[in-house]
């Protein structure tokens, strides 16, 4: 899932190691997957090649979709009451009404923005909740924030240029929780990830439940653990990322985008879900907290897709196909035009359907990243404008995305840090719009 994080993390054309560091991943997955009990077995995963995109809003496809999502964004109340949900069900063959995935992840928006609608904490806290019980001391709970620092800055240095400008507690809470994304992911997409088992995941979902109980393990979950007695941030979207790394051991095809998109927000789209409550909402903002969510939902989407896009030749050579399966079809194309990796006029077609499909997320982003607090606005301003050129280069390369991996060459990079950085000058608007409060 190598997207970004908190909504997206800027795409690196390189990933260097730490010898050290991944030799202890690789123990903490070795032990993870033992037979040991799950206080024996959590030992410290702390890094690993942020999910691909794991492939690490709106379908464009479906019929009258409108520019947005009918069922996201659209409350009439600050709560997300009087919604228009019905686009959002679909009719079962024995007639019985079933939410799609876009009105099932919806729920977990409306949950995590009623915690967030809560006043935040105040700054004068203790530095760990007196029930959180620390492997160590206050000075080992600095040692291991500086540490998930240390990470992000390594993996992620765009993103991490632009956490420097926000508050000291805000910054250290969004590398907590980038730290343990990547240890989620290392576990299904690291050296070791052959040897993985949906019982080790298990364990690891077990071990989040102790992080939020005020229960760390180690100190890394003790930054976490610390991160979210500050923050009003829920556990849902943490449990649903490691439900997309369960998907990743057994389903490698999805027939519809309705299964994509449910992938999409679990292995990306939870990430905007975390972070929001830690980056803020500007206090000057008139949009409603939903509307702000479902836009970080749309980002991780679209930073989904683009991975999706990019990586089609990879996937493919590891027997996955991240692409829709009925759109697909319609487009005259099969499993082994896939397999063949020969770009064709049918290919381009289809392409350009795909790459409209992940613009229109991205454009629904925009709207909700300058709602954003003005300190926290940077750097997803930066990472959302680097992941969204990866979609141009594609169109660079002919649409072969089978044998050219699109990419954003270190000038384009330079270039897009100050058009960020403006960008994120802007204030929230106080016009009309479908995010304003009514």
């Amino acid at each position: 899932m190598s997207v970004a994080l908190f909504w997206v993390i800027s795409p690196t054309s390189e990933v260097s190691s730490s010898t050290g560091f991944l030799e202890s991943v690789r123990e903490g997955i070795r032990n993870l997957d033992s037979s040991r009990s799950i206080s024996q077995g959590r030992n410290l995963i702390c890094n690993g090649r942020f999910r691909k995109g794991r492939k690490y809003s709106r379908n464009l496809s479906y019929p009258n979709a409108d520019s947005r999502y009918s069922c996201l964004g659209e409350s009439n109340s600050g709560d997300g009451r009087n919604l228009s949900v019905i686009s959002s069900m679909v009719a079962s063959p024995a007639g019985e009404i079933a939410l799609t995935s876009e009105q099932k992840v919806y729920d977990v928006v409306l949950k995590q923005a009623a915690l967030v609608k809560r006043q935040l904490k105040s700054s004068d806290n203790l530095e760990v909740k007196p029930d959180i019980v620390l492997p160590g001391s206050l000075s080992l709970l600095s040692e291991a924030y500086d540490r998930c620092g240390e990470v992000c800055a390594e993996y992620a240095k765009t993103f991490y240029l632009g956490t420097l400008l926000m508050t000291p507690e805000r910054r250290r809470a969004i590398w907590a929780i980038y730290v343990w994304c990547r240890r989620t992911d290392e576990l299904v997409d690291g050296p070791n990830a052959s040897h993985m088992t949906p019982e080790a995941l298990d364990r690891w979902e077990a071990r989040l439940e102790d992080v939020f109980g005020g229960r760390p393990f180690d100190m890394l979950d003790a930054a976490l653990s610390d991160t979210v007695s500050k923050f009003p941030v829920d556990i849902q979207p943490f449990r649903d990322m490691i439900e997309g790394m369960r998907m990743d051991l057994w389903k490698s095809r999805y027939k519809n985008f309705d299964e994509l998109y449910l992938y999409c927000y679990y292995v990306a789209g939870t990430v905007g879900l975390m972070s929001v409550p830690v980056m803020g909402i500007a206090p000057e903002s008139q949009a409603t907290t939903e509307s702000v969510y479902n836009a970080a939902l749309a980002l991780g989407i679209a930073n989904q897709l683009t991975n999706i896009l990019r990586d089609v030749g990879e996937d493919a050579r590891r027997g996955r196909i991240y692409l829709p399966q009925d759109e697909l079809a319609q487009a005259g194309l099969s499993e082994d035009d896939i397999f063949a990796g020969k770009v064709t006029d049918k290919w381009r077609n289809f392409m350009k359907k795909q790459i409209t499909r992940a613009r229109k997320f991205f454009d629904d982003a925009e709207k909700g990243v300058t709602e954003l607090s003005s300190a926290s606005r940077w750097p997803v301003w930066a990472s959302l404008l680097l992941y969204s050129q990866i979609l141009d280069e594609i169109e660079v390369n002919d649409y072969n995305n089978f044998t050219r991996r699109a990419y954003v060459n270190k000038p384009k990079k330079i270039l897009a840090l100050p058009i960020a950085y403006a960008k994120s000058l802007v204030p929230p608007s106080r016009t009309s719009s479908p995010f304003v409060k009514a």
